[in-house]
């Protein structure tokens, strides 16, 4: 599975209110979260998002409270996945429930918001199609690009069981 999109660049300690603030809880609709995505952190940041683009963060992106509504949001707001140093345990749960990819990646440091970027995740390969240089990060296992690909955990277990 690949995926090429343009980088949104944020530092550490991303956590899930800053992902989607707490007054918009109150719906699950992806479009919907999608709007106000990181309007804590960068007001216009869904309107900057294209489909198909990448988030790059710092450490301990999603931390905080367990709410789902977090990924759901970046999905919503067109993000294909996200590439942090390391992620919240809680988030990591959740991005997989709804199939959102991620990666973890120590060179991050070498990545800047709007890089082009493309991403192996099957291979662990990231690619900085504007610098030319590429990291390599442990591969996104076979079982978790399945879920992806159906949508989410859902979708994979009422195709697959």
């Amino acid at each position: 599975m690949i995926l090429k999109g343009k980088v949104h660049k944020f530092g550490n300690d991303i956590n899930t209110d800053d992902i989607i603030a707490a007054k918009y809880l109150v719906t699950t609709d992806e479009q919907e979260l999608g709007r106000h995505c990181m309007e804590n952190v960068a007001f216009d940041f869904s309107a900057k998002v294209n489909k198909g683009d990448i988030i790059v963060a710092g450490k301990n992106f999603g931390c905080g409270s367990s709410r789902e509504h977090a990924p759901r949001a970046l999905k919503g707001c067109g993000i294909a996945a996200v590439i942090a140093k390391s992620f919240a345990g809680i988030f990591f749960r959740n991005a997989i429930n709804i199939g959102l990819p991620f990666l973890e990646s120590g060179s991050v440091d070498k990545i800047k918001t709007g890089d082009l970027l493309e991403v192996d995740l099957a291979n662990g390969i990231i690619k900085n199609l504007s610098t030319n240089q590429t990291y390599k990060t442990q591969a996104f296992p076979k079982f978790l690009q399945g879920i992806v690909k159906k949508g989410g955990l859902i979708n994979w277990v009422k195709k697959n069981v």
